[in-house]
């Protein structure tokens, strides 16, 4: 993977990209969770290197593509990556989202229809504003403050242990989250930010629609929010296939990384 870089208005988005692979037709994009970086997919990384063309960022405020001036929606994220996709001869994407990425993969569809070939939601929940209610949108938007003022030690014991159940997976989720550990308000408004822009985006009340082949995964020790619910849900309406990753918690492309592999390996060998 080679390091390169986007200068955006705000700030400088940070990515890792290969070109070069066996399988050329189709790029793997891979897009990390809320506070989380690239680091969060190098299993998936490893694995298909070779294979397919790949990119995976550090999303706009995170780890290297710092500083960054947080004002942006959700929409402006998907019309970056849109950029920096293109700019690279990235013309058939394969997005594959873990949480937050996830909610991204669906504005991009939202917003580039035509372009995007397949989508892989991680432990994501649908983005339509029918399947929340008007309190978790309103408490989506007062995240911050809770963040800046939590104790910080337990909010590193508690944001480690409770998005995995391997210890691969919470080893690795506490060292991203150390990647703030000298700058809590930092944090806070990484958090924050990425919330409210997550209820704007949901209160904007859009389609939302994914016109491509999709796949969702969901670990059945989910317990970020309301997830297994929203996944339950958003199979029911759409015919989605949903896949349940057992054992695995919010980050189950962390505790299950063979199984999401080979998942997604046959995903993207029907397209």
């Amino acid at each position: 993977m080679t390091a390169k870089t986007f200068a955006t208005d705000l700030g400088t988005i940070h990515y890792w990209i290969n070109t070069e692979a066996a399988n050329t037709e189709h790029q793997l994009i891979f897009l990390p969770g809320l506070t989380a970086d690239h680091r969060l997919f190098d299993r998936q990384i490893e694995y298909f290197e070779g294979k397919y063309p790949m990119f995976v960022w550090d999303a706009p405020g995170h780890a290297a593509s710092w500083p960054f001036e947080m004002t942006f929606s959700l929409a402006d994220k998907a019309k970056w990556l849109n950029q920096i996709l293109q700019e690279n001869g990235f013309n058939n994407p394969i997005i594959i989202g873990q949480s937050m990425g996830g909610y991204v993969g669906q504005m991009f569809a939202q917003l580039f229809p035509d372009t995007l070939k397949g989508f892989v939601s991680i432990d994501s929940a649908p983005l339509q504003r029918r399947y929340v209610t008007g309190l978790e949108i309103w408490l989506l938007k007062r995240m911050g403050p809770i963040y800046r003022h939590y104790p910080w030690r337990m909010l590193l014991k508690q944001g480690s242990n409770g998005v995995a159940t391997s210890e691969y997976g919470r080893q690795l989720m506490l060292d991203m989250m150390m990647t703030y550990n000298d700058n809590q308000e930092r944090y806070a408004l990484l958090a924050g930010s990425g919330y409210k822009m997550l209820a704007e985006a949901m209160e904007a009340n859009l389609p939302y629609q994914i016109k491509c082949p999709a796949m969702l995964c969901c670990g059945t020790k989910d317990h970020a929010g309301s997830c297994i619910r929203y996944n339950k849900a958003w199979h029911k309406n759409t015919g989605i296939p949903l896949h349940w990753i057992g054992g695995a918690g919010h980050n189950s492309n962390t505790d299950k990384p063979d199984e999401i592999n080979r998942l997604i390996e046959e995903f993207v060998g029907k397209i």
